[in-house]
């Protein structure tokens, strides 16, 4: 059986010092962009819904057509993965996002 890296293998999240960094690299986020992650992060290998994402990363608990969630991925993509060549962040149509790393 192949044995592939884990999302939190290739990401490392300090919650204490709100650092992150990928391949020994710091990625500078926003405190929502951290928010965000670490709820991806918690939550890796499962599918996310939208709704699960307001409730918990935003404490809404209404609106889920809302774009604040499709802006904050995309910001949130264009810093875990730029640069690093592989997608950890995956869409899952009609369901939400899921963290993993490409195998």
């Amino acid at each position: 059986m192949s044995r592939h890296p884990t999302a939190s293998a290739i990401l490392r999240l300090d919650r204490l010092s709100h650092e992150v960094r990928r391949a020994g690299k710091p990625i500078v986020l926003q405190p929502r962009e951290f928010r965000l992650l670490e709820y991806l992060m918690k939550h890796a290998g499962q599918v996310v819904t939208r709704t699960m994402l307001l409730e918990n990363v935003w404490d809404y608990h209404f609106d889920p057509q809302t774009n604040v969630i499709d802006v904050h991925i995309s910001r949130l993509r264009s810093k875990i993965e730029r640069d690093f060549g592989s997608a950890i962040l995956h869409t899952v149509r009609g369901a939400g996002y899921i963290m993993r790393a490409e195998g």
